[in-house]
């Protein structure tokens, strides 16, 4: 028995899903070896996050900033899959969805700036 074909829209965004995935596997284990690798202990006091730190970590291939952006691929996930849902929903004419995948936008916002004001 074979697969039911599957839409293009959701081709899309599973291959978006697995490219997401497989980018922060990839940082957080090469954040964690280079941790090990310097010899500092994961139990260790994490720095706090600094967003003007990251690029710069990034390109001298700090672990905390390989880790940090690691995490910030693994939340961003979710919210990257509902936008890329609007998206096709949008080009295929598919009103209520969109709306739905608006919505459910909104609420990741609002959720979001909820934890960064009580923070």
């Amino acid at each position: 028995m074979s697969a039911a074909p599957q839409h293009p829209l959701e081709a899309r965004i599973g291959r978006l899903l697995g490219r997401a995935t497989l980018l922060a596997v990839g940082l957080l284990a090469l954040g964690s070896a280079l941790l090990l690798a310097t010899g500092q202990s994961p139990l260790d006091a994490a720095p706090a996050f600094d967003l003007g730190r990251l690029l710069p970590d990034l390109a001298t291939l700090a672990p905390a900033g390989l880790l940090w952006v690691g995490l910030l691929v693994v939340i961003a996930t979710p919210a990257a899959r509902v936008a890329a849902a609007l998206v096709g929903y949008l080009g295929d004419g598919e009103r209520a969805m969109a709306a739905v995948a608006v919505l459910i936008l909104v609420v990741i916002a609002a959720g979001v700036v909820a934890g960064v004001a009580g923070a």
